[in-house]
Protein backbone atom coordinates (compact mmCIF):
# COMPACT_ATOMS: atom_id res chain seq x y z
CA UNK A 1 0.00 0.00 0.00
CA UNK A 2 1.63 3.76 -1.23
CA UNK A 3 0.79 6.39 1.48
CA UNK A 4 -0.92 8.38 -0.95
CA UNK A 5 -3.90 5.67 -0.59
CA UNK A 6 -4.31 6.61 3.21
CA UNK A 7 -4.50 10.15 2.06
CA UNK A 8 -8.36 9.92 0.98
CA UNK A 9 -9.31 8.70 4.16
CA UNK A 10 -7.61 11.46 6.49
CA UNK A 11 -9.49 13.62 3.99
CA UNK A 12 -12.86 12.18 4.28
CA UNK A 13 -13.51 12.42 8.37
CA UNK A 14 -13.47 16.07 8.36
CA UNK A 15 -15.22 16.73 4.87
CA UNK A 16 -18.08 13.76 5.76
CA UNK A 17 -18.57 15.56 9.02
CA UNK A 18 -18.87 18.51 7.24
CA UNK A 19 -21.38 17.67 5.03
CA UNK A 20 -23.71 15.61 7.60
CA UNK A 21 -23.79 18.93 9.38
CA UNK A 22 -24.63 21.46 6.59
CA UNK A 23 -27.53 18.05 5.46
CA UNK A 24 -28.81 18.27 9.33
CA UNK A 25 -28.68 21.95 9.45
CA UNK A 26 -30.58 22.30 5.91
CA UNK A 27 -32.88 19.60 7.04
CA UNK A 28 -33.70 21.00 10.32
CA UNK A 29 -33.87 24.70 9.37
CA UNK A 30 -34.94 24.27 5.76
CA UNK A 31 -34.12 27.46 4.98
CA UNK A 32 -34.94 26.96 1.62
CA UNK A 33 -38.30 26.04 1.96
CA UNK A 34 -39.56 28.57 4.54
CA UNK A 35 -42.60 31.26 3.56
CA UNK A 36 -41.58 34.74 3.70
CA UNK A 37 -45.08 36.20 4.79
CA UNK A 38 -43.14 39.74 4.41
CA UNK A 39 -42.78 39.40 0.50
CA UNK A 40 -45.14 36.36 -0.61
CA UNK A 41 -48.20 37.78 1.17
CA UNK A 42 -50.85 40.72 -0.12
CA UNK A 43 -52.51 42.58 2.24
CA UNK A 44 -55.02 44.79 0.49
CA UNK A 45 -54.85 48.25 3.44
CA UNK A 46 -57.92 49.76 4.25
CA UNK A 47 -58.69 52.97 6.39
CA UNK A 48 -59.37 52.84 9.75
CA UNK A 49 -62.14 53.45 11.09
CA UNK A 50 -64.13 53.42 14.60
CA UNK A 51 -65.27 56.79 16.38
CA UNK A 52 -63.97 58.37 19.84
CA UNK A 53 -66.83 58.11 21.84
CA UNK A 54 -66.08 58.12 25.51
CA UNK A 55 -68.00 54.78 27.18
CA UNK A 56 -66.95 54.98 30.60
CA UNK A 57 -64.96 57.36 33.20
CA UNK A 58 -62.98 56.21 36.33
CA UNK A 59 -61.17 58.96 38.31
CA UNK A 60 -59.33 57.98 41.44
CA UNK A 61 -59.08 54.76 43.41
CA UNK A 62 -62.08 54.89 45.26
CA UNK A 63 -63.42 51.62 45.08
CA UNK A 64 -61.39 48.73 46.09
CA UNK A 65 -63.12 45.94 43.58
CA UNK A 66 -64.00 46.29 40.03
CA UNK A 67 -67.70 46.05 39.14
CA UNK A 68 -68.89 42.88 38.00
CA UNK A 69 -65.87 40.95 38.81
CA UNK A 70 -67.00 36.81 40.05
CA UNK A 71 -63.90 36.00 42.19
CA UNK A 72 -65.88 34.68 44.74
CA UNK A 73 -68.07 32.85 42.39
CA UNK A 74 -65.72 30.05 41.59
CA UNK A 75 -68.53 27.71 40.48
CA UNK A 76 -69.68 30.34 37.63
CA UNK A 77 -66.32 30.62 36.18
CA UNK A 78 -65.38 27.12 35.84
CA UNK A 79 -67.67 25.21 33.53
CA UNK A 80 -67.20 21.64 34.18
CA UNK A 81 -67.82 19.07 31.34
CA UNK A 82 -69.62 16.18 32.29
CA UNK A 83 -68.21 12.90 30.39
CA UNK A 84 -70.65 11.71 27.71
CA UNK A 85 -71.44 14.26 25.87
CA UNK A 86 -73.40 16.35 27.39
Amino acid sequence: MSDDSGLWLLAAGPAGATALYWALYRYYRNTDKSHAFEHETAIDAKPVTGSDRRVDSITGTQERRVRGDNVYEYRKRVMRVKPGGD
